[in-house]
């Protein structure tokens, strides 16, 4: 079986967190990332659950505004508004201002 590799850049604390850990667990980064790899395509997903947590204030402060907007844009309060004063109001209430 032929072999290919990949690069990855990670920082550089959490690959000596990683690799300290893989050594913990008797074999290598590489291994790991093989692991991961043949489990993904073996159950064709990720094998764990990605998701955000709920506590993203800035995201979920984003969705608000964008929320509101539409909302108002819906009523007809703001019928010239061009995407990108819309995308600057979300940027805003991102921002906290």
């Amino acid at each position: 079986m032929s072999q290919s590799a990949y690069t990855i850049r990670l920082d550089s604390d959490l690959k000596k967190r990683f690799d300290t850990l893989c050594e913990g667990f008797g074999m290598s980064a590489s291994t790991a990332f093989n692991v991961f790899v043949r489990a993904v395509v073996r159950k064709r997903k990720i094998p764990f659950e990605i998701e955000m947590s709920e506590k993203d204030e800035s995201f979920e402060k984003g969705r608000q505004a964008f929320l509101e907007i539409r909302r108002q844009a819906e009523e007809g309060r703001f019928p010239d508004l061009t995407l990108e004063e819309i995308n600057e109001e979300i940027r805003l209430a991102r921002e906290g201002k």
